[in-house]
C-alpha cells in the first residue's frame, strides 16, 4: 500500500476532468443477465457477458441478445462483477450526470442528518454511483474508489464534490484490499485541501476523536452510529464492550455505568480508547487488550456478570466459502456473551457478514441460547444507519445486523 502526504491540491485542482462514457462502447449480455437487470438488481457477472471487449474501467452501454437496451454501465476487466449499472437512460456519463446523483444523495439524506457531523453521503449502487464511498466529517471528506470504474469516475466525482460541498479537504482513502481485486493499487492521498492528522466532533453527546487517514475505514464505522446512540438508554452498572475498536458503543453507555470494560486485540485502537474517554470525562472506561474470544472465557470462568454486553465484531464470513466457519464464531461469541449477563441482563450482537443472512443470524442466536440454557426475548432488531440505504433489487447493499437481547 502507498500512503504519500496531504498536498494543497490533487488531480481536479490541476486539469478539467475528462468525460469517460462520451464514447459509448456496447457490451452484449444474454437473457438471462437482461432478466436479472429487469427484476432491479444492478450487477451483471462475467458468464452474462456474450459480446463486446470493451477496456478496463469503461463507461458502456449495454444491450441484450434481442437489442433490447438495459441502461449504462461501469466495466471491470478483472472482477467477477463485470459490469455496474449506472443508470437505464441511454446518455452520456460526465460531470453533470455524477453532480446530479450527489445532489440527489445530499437531499434524500436532510430530512434525517441535519446536525450530525460525521455520515455517508455516498453509498455506492444504493446512490447511483457504483463502489463509490463518500463519507462526510464536518467540513473534511473521505472518498473511495472500489472498482476500476469508480476510479475512472474519480476525476468527476471530486469536482462534483467541489461544485456541491466546497469541502476544506478530501481525502482518497483508497487502502481497502478489495482493490486488489479489481487489479487496482492500494492509496492513501489527499485531493483537496489538506486533510487534519486528527479530527474532533460530536456524535450524540459523546465527544470522538477520528483519525481519517489511518483509522478503520474511513476513521469510523458510521454504519453502526445510530445502534451506539441507542445503546444510552439501555443502562446497566456493569458493561462489557467486545471488539471495542476505538470505544464507540462503550462511551454512549459509559453515562449510566459504573464500570465498562472495553475489550480490543488493537493496542493502536485501545490507545484512541483512553483518549476518548478523557474527551468524555469518563474515568470508569478500562480498555483491555485482549482476543475477544479469549476475554469472553476468562470472565465467565471468573465468575464475572454484566447488565449489558456488547459484541460487534469484524466480519466473519467474508465470502461464502467461508460460512461454515462463521456460523461458529457468531455461535461461540454469544453463546459466551449470554452466560455473562446477570439475570436481566442485555446483548447488544451485531453481524456486518452479508452472507450471514438476518434469518440466520436468529437461528445462530437461538442456537447460543439453548446451549447457555437463558431464557432469551428479542428487544428490538437493528441494521444500518439511514445514511446506507438499501435497494430492494440489490440484497448486497443490506448487511448489517444489530438486535437487542435480554436474558432472565
Amino acid at each position: 500500500m502507498m500512503v504519500q502526504g496531504a498536498s494543497s491540491g490533487g488531480p481536479a485542482a490541476s486539469r478539467a476532468p475528462t468525460a469517460p462514457g462520451s464514447r459509448k462502447d456496447q457490451v452484449l449480455v444474454n437473457l438471462t443477465g437482461a432478466a436479472r437487470v429487469l427484476s432491479g438488481h444492478l450487477w451483471l457477472f462475467r458468464p452474462h457477458l456474450v459480446g463486446g471487449d470493451p477496456e478496463d474501467g469503461a463507461v458502456v452501454r449495454v444491450v441484450d441478445t434481442r437489442g433490447r437496451f438495459l441502461g449504462m454501465a461501469l466495466h471491470s476487466a478483472r472482477s467477477a462483477i463485470a459490469l455496474r449499472l449506472l443508470t437505464s437512460e441511454d446518455r452520456v456519463i460526465d460531470q453533470g450526470f455524477v453532480q446530479e446523483r450527489i445532489v440527489a444523495a445530499r437531499a434524500r439524506r436532510a430530512p434525517w442528518l441535519s446536525g450530525v457531523a460525521a455520515y455517508r453521503l455516498i453509498h455506492g449502487e444504493a446512490d447511483g454511483l457504483p463502489a463509490t464511498v463518500v463519507d462526510v466529517y464536518g467540513q473534511h471528506l473521505v472518498v473511495q474508489t472500489l472498482s476500476a470504474g469508480s476510479e475512472r469516475l474519480l476525476p468527476l466525482l471530486v469536482a462534483g464534490l467541489v461544485e456541491v460541498l466546497a469541502p476544506a479537504s478530501i481525502l482518497l482513502r483508497n487502502d481497502p484490499a478489495v482493490r486488489l481485486l479489481e487489479g487496482l493499487k492500494r492509496e492513501v492521498r489527499a485531493l483537496e485541501g489538506v486533510p487534519p492528522p486528527q479530527l474532533y466532533l460530536r456524535e450524540g453527546p459523546i465527544h470522538l476523536s477520528v483519525d481519517l487517514w489511518h483509522g478503520q475505514k474511513t476513521g469510523l464505522f458510521l454504519d453502526q452510529r445510530e445502534n451506539r446512540i441507542a445503546v444510552e438508554s439501555l443502562g446497566g452498572r456493569h458493561i462489557l464492550d467486545c471488539f471495542t475498536y476505538q470505544g464507540g458503543f462503550a462511551l454512549h453507555a459509559a453515562a449510566r455505568a459504573e464500570q465498562v470494560l472495553a475489550v480490543d486485540v488493537s493496542r493502536e485502537g485501545l490507545e484512541r480508547v483512553k483518549e476518548n474517554a478523557r474527551l468524555n470525562g469518563f474515568d470508569h472506561i478500562r480498555p483491555l487488550e485482549g482476543n475477544a474470544f479469549d476475554v469472553l472465557r476468562s470472565l465467565a470462568l471468573g465468575g464475572q456478570r454484566f447488565d449489558l454486553v456488547i459484541l460487534d465484531p469484524p466480519a466473519f464470513a467474508k465470502n461464502r466459502a467461508a460460512m461454515e466457519g462463521a456460523l461458529r464464531g457468531y455461535k461461540e461469541i454469544n453463546l459466551r456473551a449470554l452466560k455473562l449477563l446477570a439475570p436481566g441482563g442485555r446483548l447488544v450482537t451485531s453481524s456486518c457478514s452479508y452472507h450471514l443472512s438476518e434469518v440466520r443470524f436468529g437461528m445462530v442466536l437461538r442456537e447460543a441460547a439453548a446451549d447457555a440454557r437463558r431464557t432469551v426475548r428479542v428487544l428490538a432488531r437493528r441494521g444500518q444507519g439511514i445514511d446506507h440505504p438499501v435497494l430492494l433489487g440489490v440484497p448486497e447493499t443490506s448487511y448489517l445486523k444489530c438486535w437487542v437481547l435480554e436474558a432472565e
